[in-house]
C-alpha cells in the first residue's frame, strides 16, 4: 500500500462516519415527528375545529346571547356492534352561549357483551371552532351486557364568538354526529358465527329490534 493511500484511508474513514451519524440523526428524527404527528394533528384539530372537531370547555360562557340556533343530532353504528344507538331528541334549540344537555341511548340487542367506543364530528365543519363540549361520551370504552339499555348525556353549548365568523353567517343548524365502532375483544371473538358479524347500522330514523329473547 502506498503512502497516499495509507494517509486518506482515515480521511475515508471520518468520513463514512459522519454520512453514517447524519443518516442515524435523520432516520430518528422521522421516527420522532411520526409518533408527535399524531397528537400535534389533534391539537390542531382542537385549536382549529378542522375536520369538525369540537372544543372542550370546563366553564359555561359568561355571555348568552338572545339569539337561537339549531342543533341535530345524528347517530351512526360500525359494523358487527349489534347496538340499537340513536338520540333521544332529535334537535333542540338554544340560544347560542346557553348550556345545553342533552342524551344519547344506546341497547345491545345480542345475547353476548359487547364494547364499543365513539368517535364525533360536526357539521358544519367550519362550527366545530365554536362548538364546546363540558361533558361528553366520545373516545370512552363502553360495554353493554345482552339486552343492557344505557343513556350517555352531552353537554355543550355554542360559543357567542360564533356570530361574528365570517364563514357561518347565515348557519342557522349545526349537526352533532356520533359513530359507535365495536371494540374487539378475546373472548367477544371466540364462536362468533357469520350472522353475527353482518354489517349493522342505525341512524336517526331506523332502529333494529332486539332478539326475540324475552328482554324487553
Amino acid at each position: 500500500m502506498s503512502s497516499l493511500d495509507t494517509a486518506t484511508d482515515p480521511v475515508k474513514h471520518r468520513a463514512n462516519v459522519r454520512i453514517a451519524l447524519a443518516c442515524l440523526a435523520f432516520f430518528a428524527s422521522m421516527i420522532g415527528l411520526a409518533y408527535a404527528s399524531v397528537p400535534l394533528y389533534e391539537l390542531f384539530c382542537r385549536v382549529t375545529g378542522y375536520g369538525g372537531t369540537t372544543q372542550v370547555s370546563d366553564t359555561a360562557p359568561v355571555q348568552v346571547l338572545d339569539r337561537t340556533i339549531n342543533v341535530r343530532f345524528d347517530a351512526n353504528t360500525g359494523s358487527g356492534l349489534g347496538w340499537d344507538f340513536k338520540p333521544v331528541d332529535r334537535s333542540v334549540t338554544l340560544k347560542i352561549g346557553e348550556t345545553t344537555q342533552v342524551a344519547y341511548s344506546a341497547r345491545n340487542w345480542r345475547d353476548m357483551a359487547t364494547t364499543g367506543s365513539a368517535t364525533f364530528n360536526v357539521t358544519p365543519q367550519a362550527a366545530g371552532a365554536y362548538f364546546n363540549k363540558m361533558e361528553c361520551f366520545c373516545f370512552t370504552e363502553t360495554t353493554l351486557e345482552p339486552g343492557e339499555e344505557m343513556e350517555m348525556p352531552v353537554v355543550f353549548f355554542i360559543d357567542p364568538a360564533i356570530v361574528d365568523a365570517k364563514e357561518l353567517q347565515g348557519v342557522s343548524t349545526i349537526t352533532l354526529s356520533y359513530t359507535f365502532f365495536k371494540i374487539d375483544e378475546a373472548e367477544e371473538t371466540a364462536g362468533i358465527s357469520p350472522a353475527d358479524t353482518e354489517p349493522t347500522s342505525s341512524g336517526l330514523d331506523t332502529e333494529r329490534p332486539a332478539k326475540s329473547d324475552n328482554r324487553g
